[in-house]
């Protein structure tokens, strides 16, 4: 934890040009050996949940979040003509980000575009999402303050339709509110704030999409590609104990064998007579 968020901290000053390299990145800094918690998915019921529980215009980050594996950034910073509904894809080619202070237009994380399988269910919940929300033109610099204005059609906006969501605000007054609404955290208590939960965060929904898929079957490098990952292992090491048991996948393989064969329980003896 501490070296990621020196690491953070150290990319940050690269991107505002005080430093030229980011020491942590070099082949001769290795991080130190993680011991991290397993990774704990939601069940479908909760995604539904804390869906319903958000305001209209935003239920559809949920969407984006569970339905395509998408970042918090990427939701925000997600516009109408990278929705490839012909083809079902996404493409992710933008993430909204915090620069001094200063919402930006960005790369998605590690300066890397990817496309992501778009479902016929997710396709229509984001056409309902569009007819009801028609996209507004937002102009954001890119990558930093100080750089050239870009525009884009975003699927989100602000409530009063000025400018792109803001992280800390969705955070605190839409997410948190639709936690306690959905059970998954318990109320604020008069004058203080929610506590924390960060295992509950939006960034649980990507949790929730990994395990649909490895249940589903989808290979680790696949997933790896959808879930923007710059290394399989890193999808394997924290997501295995997600995966099928050997002997369920052996239960459902013989039963798809059975539930074609030609004859009755009893024997092809009953089936003759």
């Amino acid at each position: 934890m501490i070296f990621s968020s020196v690491s953070a901290i150290l990319n940050a000053a690269v991107d505002d040009e005080y430093m030229r390299k980011n020491p942590c990145s070099t082949s001769t800094v290795r991080a130190p050996a993680r011991n991290p918690q397993q990774v704990v998915s939601w069940c479908a019921d909760r995604v539904f949940a804390v869906q319903s529980a958000l305001p209209e215009q935003y239920r559809a980050m949920v969407d984006l979040g569970a339905g395509c594996g998408l970042h918090q950034g990427e939701i925000f910073g997600l516009s109408e003509e990278e929705i490839r509904f012909g083809a079902g894809w996404v493409h992710v080619g933008c993430q909204v980000r915090v620069v001094r202070g200063e919402l930006v237009f960005a790369l998605p994380k590690r300066q890397k575009v990817r496309d992501v399988p778009l479902s016929p269910q997710v396709a229509d919940a984001l056409k309902r999402h569009l007819a009801d929300f028609p996209p507004l033109a937002v102009t954001l610099p890119w990558a930093r303050p100080d750089g050239k204005p870009v525009t884009k059609r975003l699927l989100f906006v602000r409530p009063d339709g000025k400018g792109a969501v803001r992280r800390t605000d969705v955070n605190t007054r839409l997410w948190k509110s639709a936690l306690v609404a959905a059970e998954v955290i318990p109320p604020a208590e008069p004058g203080k704030r929610h506590t924390a939960a960060r295992e509950h965060g939006m960034h649980a929904l990507r949790h929730f999409y990994a395990s649909v898929l490895l249940d589903a079957g989808e290979n680790i490098k696949a997933l790896s590609a959808y879930l923007e990952h710059t290394d399989p292992g890193f999808t394997l090491r924290t997501y295995t104990h997600l995966f099928p048991s050997s002997e369920g996948r052996a239960r459902v393989a013989m039963d798809k064998v059975y539930l074609g064969r030609p004859f009755g329980p009893d024997g092809p003896q009953t089936a003759q007579s």
